[in-house]
């Protein structure tokens, strides 16, 4: 039993060939798939992630405006997906954030769309999926505000360092792991991974993207998470039932689904 806490099912790289990804998914392990879906202003990506969900009982959805998009939120638009939070089979929203590292969209776009769509998240009482590069600082400083008013989520990809990862836990989030704890330069997360506590912890592709050895460099997909689950149970010291177990619960008490 596996989760794919985190892919993008409706990429132009995976979408062609989903029925086939989905399938070799299914047969690596893999029991539930949540596919991410990146609002833009076309809101396209909301009538994908809806038939994907609709088609295959086992893979949910989530939807938000990624922060490069901030540019391009509105009230509108967040008001169209915070009507999609009651379907059954939509059980988070994101991936939200900041993103100071490709800055796509300016900073204080990013905030204002952050802030925002986490307001709504509150109101649709659905946990966030929480998409941070290049902006630590704020990001948590944003989300503290919000847990004291009962914000739940995931730190997706997480990369950031120790002292990052303690002030996420405490504040309540978890931290999704991916590919690139897989690999071999990347010491200080493979520790963080190590030290997180068994129940706060989940696993992810980011299909199509950060692919992890030994498929490194290749198309992502969902099977690949098995390979995820492995380097965190030899990191942990444990099998890999124990973390597909692990991060499967973890998954079900966040999102509600399992």
């Amino acid at each position: 039993m596996l989760v794919d806490s985190h892919a993008h099912l409706d990429s132009p790289e995976l979408s062609d060939v989903v029925d086939e990804v989905i399938d070799r998914a299914r047969r690596a392990g893999v029991t539930h798939i949540l596919t991410i879906g990146c609002v833009t202003e076309d809101l396209e990506a909301i009538a994908r992630g809806l038939r994907l969900a609709e088609q295959y009982a086992h893979i949910f959805v989530a939807l938000g405006v990624h922060p490069h998009d901030a540019g391009g939120y509105s009230a509108e638009i967040g008001q169209k997906i915070s009507r999609t939070m009651n379907h059954p089979k939509v059980i988070g929203w994101g991936e939200i954030g900041l993103d100071y590292y490709y800055q796509n969209s300016d900073a204080e776009s990013q905030i204002t769309c952050f802030r925002s769509q986490l307001e709504l998240a509150l109101q649709a009482e659905k946990p966030v999926i929480i998409h941070s590069r290049g902006a630590a600082e704020p990001t948590c400083s944003i989300l503290e505000e919000r847990t004291q008013d009962g914000l739940q989520g995931v730190m997706h990809c997480f990369t950031y360092d120790q002292r990052t990862a303690d002030r996420c836990l405490n504040f309540g989030f978890y931290l999704s792991f991916g590919g690139i704890v897989t690999f071999s330069k990347a010491e200080e997360l493979q520790s963080i991974a190590r030290q997180t506590p068994s129940d706060r912890y989940l696993v992810e592709t980011d299909s199509p993207s950060l692919a992890p050895v030994p498929f490194r460099g290749r198309t992502n997909q969902p099977a690949y998470v098995a390979k995820v689950a492995e380097k965190l149970a030899q990191l942990r010291d444990v099998d890999v039932d124990t973390v597909a177990r692990e991060s499967s619960q973890n998954f079900e008490r966040l999102f509600g689904v399992g």
